[in-house]
C-alpha cells in the first residue's frame, strides 16, 4: 500500500471518529432544547428499530421545550415509551397528537455528572484515534519491510500520522472545553 493510501486512509478514520464525538456531544443536554438531544432515539415500531427523525418531525418552539409530532398517530405510546428509556432524563408530556418535552433547568450536580459524560466521550475518541494512528504505523512499518517505501518514506510517514494524531486530539479537547463551558454556565 502506498504511504499516501495509508495517511488518507488514517485521516478519514480520524475525521470520522471526531463527527462521531461531536455528534454525541450534541445528545449531552445543556439545559436548553435542540433536536439533536431526541433526534437518534430509537422507536420500536413497524416491526423494526428506526430513529425518532424518522418517523416524527421535531421542532423547537421555545428555548426549553422540543415538541414531537408523529407522522403516523399510532407511533405516539412508542415514542414516548423510547424517550422514558433513553437516558436524557426528560419525561415526555403527551397532549393529543404531540409530544411535549420540557427542558427542566440542570442542577450543579447534574451539570458535573454531565461534564464527567463528556470526559468519558472524548476520551474513548482520543483512544480511537490513537489506536488509528496505531494500525497506520503498522501498516508503514509493514510496507517499508516489505519493500514498498524507502526507510525515509517510513519515517516520514509515521511523523506525518503523528501529525495527524496530534491535530485529531487538539479537536476533540476544543470540542470537549466547548461543550462543558455550554454545559458550566448558568
Amino acid at each position: 500500500m502506498a504511504l499516501d493510501d495509508i495517511l488518507l486512509e488514517a485521516e478519514e478514520k480520524m475525521e470520522k471518529t471526531y463527527n462521531k464525538i461531536h455528534e454525541d456531544f450534541g445528545s449531552v443536554r445543556t439545559g436548553k432544547a435542540s433536536p439533536a438531544l431526541v433526534e437518534n432515539i430509537r422507536v420500536e415500531t413497524y416491526g423494526s428499530n428506526m430513529r425518532l427523525k424518522e418517523i416524527a418531525s421535531i421542532t423547537i418552539p421555545e428555548a426549553r421545550l422540543i415538541v414531537i409530532q408523529p407522522w403516523d398517530m399510532g407511533n405516539v405510546e412508542p415514542i414516548r415509551k423510547a424517550i422514558e428509556e433513553s437516558k436524557i432524563g426528560i419525561s415526555p408530556l403527551i397532549d393529543g397528537k404531540i409530544i411535549r418535552l420540557p427542558i427542566p433547568e440542570l442542577s450543579e450536580e447534574r451539570r458535573k455528572e454531565l461534564v464527567k459524560v463528556l470526559r468519558k466521550m472524548s476520551e474513548d475518541g482520543r483512544v480511537a484515534i490513537r489506536h488509528t494512528r496505531r494500525d497506520a504505523i503498522d501498516s508503514i512499518k509493514k510496507a517499508q519491510k516489505d519493500g514498498d517505501l524507502t526507510e525515509d518514506d517510513q519515517k516520514h510517514g509515521e511523523k506525518e500520522i503523528q501529525t495527524l494524531t496530534d491535530q485529531y486530539t487538539d479537536k476533540v479537547d476544543k470540542a470537549l472545553e466547548s461543550k462543558e463551558a455550554e454545559i458550566m454556565k448558568v
